[in-house]
């Protein structure tokens, strides 16, 4: 049986090595699962993941020209949480909420002189930290 990349197959761990796993795929041979490709998390000891004569599914990646098959247990995995589909594992992200509002403005001639007053007090502070943090940085200077 001719194995074919991007397939699941079912098969055995038959030996364990320092830097991964050999596997005897049903009806197609041996290939190599790296340490990297076992599991989704840090693996600093196969053994620690796997036992030799565990059954294991696991997706090939990639054949090179001398016929050595690599393979990949964590990649299995998440095609099979997303039932079959041959999509790759993402983290996902958490979409961070848009704190900046814009101030609604209210129009001039509605504004009592107390709003004015109050508006132009807020925003010449404004300006003036503006004004204080950009010289600052220009001297080399920082309050803290």
């Amino acid at each position: 049986m001719q194995l074919e990349i991007g397939k699941i197959y079912t098969g055995k761990i038959k030996g364990i090595a320092q830097y991964g796993a050999f596997v005897d795929i049903d009806g197609g041979g041996t290939g190599m699962v790296h340490i990297s490709e076992i599991s989704n998390t840090f693996v600093n000891a196969v053994r620690d993941h796997l036992t030799e004569g565990q059954e294991v599914k696991v997706k090939v990646i990639g054949i090179n020209e001398q016929g050595k098959v690599s393979l990949s247990i964590k990649k299995a995995e998440v095609a099979d949480e997303n039932g079959g589909e041959k999509k790759p594992f993402k983290k996902e992200r958490k979409i961070k909420p848009n704190i900046y509002e814009p101030k609604k403005t209210i129009p001039q001639s509605e504004m009592t002189f107390d709003d004015m007053l109050a508006h132009f007090k807020q925003s010449s502070e404004e300006r003036i930290g503006d004004l204080k943090r950009s010289t600052d940085r220009k001297n080399g200077t920082r309050r803290k």
